[in-house]
């Protein structure tokens, strides 16, 4: 299982807002695909998938504000 993570982005940002899934639990996502889209008070970017496989759980909703680290979702390989 691969999780996906708030990465820490420096310049002393510790918290982002989810903002929008690009795929929902099911769905296959290949390599570099737009998971999630993140945006903190001075800027917005997305988190690509590390690998190919399928988005099996979403922990964090769209709209909620999450730390740096937390885990977002799991994507099991193929």
């Amino acid at each position: 299982m691969i999780q996906l993570v708030v990465p820490d982005l420096g310049e002393g940002v510790r918290k982002v807002e989810v903002v929008a899934w690009h795929f929902t639990v099911g769905s296959s996502v290949t390599p570099d695909d737009d998971i999630v889209e993140l945006v903190t008070d001075k800027s917005s970017f997305c988190i690509s998938a590390p690998v190919g496989g399928v988005l099996v759980k979403i922990y964090v909703n769209e709209g909620q504000e999450v730390s740096v680290g937390t885990v977002l979702a799991d994507i099991e390989p193929v």
